[in-house]
Order: C-alpha cells, then structure tokens, then sequence
C-alpha cells in the first residue's frame, strides 16, 4: 500500500501545480460568470471526474502513451481547445436570455446539470495540463517494490482530486458570488455572461496555442 510520506509528498506536490489556475479553474470560472453557481459546481464536479478518469488511464498505462506521442498529445489538446470554443460561443449567444436560476430547479432541468457535468469532464480529460502532470509526475511516487503499482497509483490520484475539489468550488463560488451582484439587473447580467463566454473562448484559444507536444 502507499506509505503516509510518499502520499504527503504527493500533495504537497500537487498543491503547488492545482493553486496555479490551470484550464479546469479558468474553465469552472467562466462557467460561474456565464450561468451561476449550478453550472459551477456541476462543472467542478465533471472536471474532477475527468481528472481521475486521467489517473486511472496513467496507473494502466495509457497515459504514458498520451504524454510521449505528440501527435496524440496534440490531438487531445486541441479538441479540448476547440470544444471550449464552441461552450464559449454558445455562452456568448445566449447571454440575453441569462436569468438566475431557482434553488429548486424542475425535474426536467436536471438533464441539463448533467450535461453540464459532461462538459466537464471532457474539459479534464483533454487538458493538457492535467495530462503532463499525471503521467510525468505521478509514477515518480509510486513504491515499485510494494507492488500493486496501478492500485498505488490510483490510491495517489485521489490527493490531486481531493484538493482540486476544495480550490476549484471556492473559484466557482467566488465567481458566482460576483456575479449574484450583476444579477441584480438583466443588462449587467448579460454583460456578464458575455464575459464568461469570452472567458472561455480565449481559454480555448490559449490551451490551443500554448505548450509544446514535446
């Protein structure tokens, strides 16, 4: 099993990568500012399935592929680049019709939390970010006589998803809570949907510009 020191070291590894705001937190942060605190915490909670979804293919071995292929690497990026595009321009069209949603949303609107945890959780397969990191880091933790190499890892990656749970919904409800005060008024509502959907757009333009595959 994994030792408390080396699962300690792993966080304090991990802190120091999630306080740095990554596509996951500038993605959740734009998802408050367009559609409010349930689209944010929806989104949160697909994007950390998408992180572990990410560990579990590094702990048998799929990762490694993903990180040492640059065309692979290239490929996942900028389909994750263009799918934040594509959340940003609709969150842009739409931005006349925002209203702030009931705390008690009819059945019939769950449907769309959990297309919203969808787009979460592709948003964290595809970055690139979480990529390196897991497949570059992770093993570099893991005790190789203890045996259970998956397991451990498996066992390590739910550090990095404990924390990003934390960091990413006090994002999420910071940027909700800002924009509760343009709430106040539809024009200023608006205005800040546009933003978060701007947000995003750039996100995704960044994710596909930035970084090397190599």
């Amino acid at each position: 099993m994994v030792s408390t020191d080396r699962v300690l070291a792993f966080a304090a590894m991990s802190l120091l990568v999630i306080v740095i705001p990554g596509p996951s937190v500038l993605f959740v942060v734009g998802r408050a500012l367009a559609h409010g605190r349930r689209t944010a915490l929806a989104t949160v909670l697909g994007n950390l399935i998408g992180s572990y979804v990410l560990v579990v293919a590094v702990a048998w071995g799929l990762g490694a592929l993903v990180a040492t292929s640059a065309a692979v690497l290239m490929g996942v990026k900028l389909a994750g680049a263009l799918y934040l595009v594509y959340l940003g321009v609709q969150a842009f069209r739409h931005r006349k019709e925002m209203r702030v949603a009931a705390m008690d949303a009819p059945a019939g609107e769950r449907r769309g939390d959990l297309r919203t945890v969808a787009d979460g959780v592709f948003v964290g397969v595809t970055n690139p970010k979480g990529i390196v990191f897991f497949a570059a880091v992770l093993p570099q933790f893991v005790d190789h006589s203890a045996g259970h190499v998956p397991l451990q890892m498996m066992v390590l990656g739910l550090v990095p998803v404990a924390i990003g749970l934390i960091t990413d919904t006090l994002w999420g409800l910071c940027a909700s809570a800002a924009r509760s005060w343009f709430a106040r008024s539809d024009r200023r509502l608006s205005m800040v949907g546009g933003a978060g959907g701007f947000a995003m757009i750039g996100l995704g333009v960044t994710v596909a510009a930035t970084g090397r595959a190599d």
